[in-house]
């Protein structure tokens, strides 16, 4: 005959487990809000389980694949500002007041916004240069606050090696002009290139620009006739990418890009950080704060995959002869 002590303690075990069970299953069962803003593509294209945005199809696969489910446990909050940046404190304000457990933004200048708006809500930023230097992290090993992510910056080296690529690609060229902000042309990554250009042979100037106003800079391309294009990764060269592709597509200039973006509506070339791959370990970040990290522990990550993309229809029409050493480099051909 079974002791009614143990019978009482048997219940008890199967009661606490129980709870523990339903504990767990109600914690699995939560559906948590994640907010991702874009900074140019409309909307239609971040929405369904498929997004047409290869970016944001790949965050969306990455978080499936770690158990991250919409219409399960999962709220996805897709916004963009459709390339107003004005737009940006906005936006982030809105999805603050929806109770967005994690908000992804892309670029320094989103993240800022994001952060000044809220310093509690956890803040995953995707791509932008030197996130220390810009103040919105105490350093990448330890960001401090409530910001963290994938940084492009690798440091002023990436912007010399775009150059460099530009010269193996069309080694007859001599002049090249910068289009870019001021900044471009007096930051870290700016004087790096100057001294790849003296170092390769290359004259290169400054066709200067502001963020919304390309006019002057263009009149000086087409005054002083360079043999090639390079255009700085500044945000405003990604939102008016085909204003500037159309231009030199006018002027038959052979253009080197930051953005795959760019190649795409035939530019010439590019070379980066793999966007895709980004936006997949951005995915990771938001499932470690999901599962409760707190950001100011999560280290800020630099890019580890680069592509060099061409446009082989581009360089056609424009009659260039690109080396074949040159071709069996690049990453992907765009035909």
């Amino acid at each position: 005959m079974i002791a009614p002590r143990t019978i009482l303690a048997a219940v008890l075990a199967l009661s606490l487990l129980a709870v523990s069970l339903a504990a767990e299953a109600q914690q699995a069962a939560k559906v948590r809000s994640v907010g991702v803003i874009l900074t140019t593509s409309p909307v239609s294209e971040m929405a369904g389980p498929e997004p047409a945005h290869p970016y944001i199809r790949a965050f969306v696969h990455a978080l499936r694949a770690l158990g991250h489910v919409e219409g399960q446990n999962l709220i996805l909050e897709r916004r963009s500002a459709e390339g107003r940046f004005e737009r940006f404190a906005d936006i982030v304000a809105e999805l603050v007041r929806l109770n967005t457990d994690v908000i992804v933004t892309v670029g320094i200048s989103m993240a800022q916004r994001a952060k000044e708006v809220t310093t509690t809500v956890p803040i995953i930023m995707v791509g932008g240069l030197d996130p220390v230097a810009s103040g919105l992290v105490q350093s990448l090993a330890r960001p401090g606050g409530n910001v963290t992510g994938v940084t492009t910056y690798v440091g002023p080296e990436l912007s010399a090696k775009r150059l460099q690529l530009l010269k193996e690609a069309l080694p007859k060229i001599s002049r090249v002009a910068l289009l870019g902000l001021k900044s471009d042309w007096e930051d870290p990554s700016g004087r790096s290139v100057q001294a790849a250009a003296q170092a390769l042979g290359l004259t290169l100037f400054l066709a200067e620009h502001t963020p919304t106003q390309y006019a002057d800079a263009f009149n000086l391309v087409s005054r002083e006739r360079p043999g090639a294009l390079f255009v700085s990764g500044a945000p405003p060269n990604y939102v008016n990418r085909r204003l500037i592709v159309d231009f030199a597509t006018r002027h038959r200039l052979p253009s080197i890009h930051a953005f795959r973006e760019a190649v795409e509506l035939g530019g010439l070339m590019a070379y980066g950080a793999d966007s895709g791959d980004l936006f997949r370990r951005a995915a990771g970040y938001v499932d470690k704060i999901l599962r409760g990290a707190k950001p100011a522990d999560l280290p800020v990550e630099q890019p580890t995959k680069f592509e060099l993309v061409m446009n082989l229809k581009t360089a056609k029409a424009l009659g260039l002869k690109i080396p074949q050493t040159f071709l069996l480099r690049v990453d992907q051909a765009i035909e």
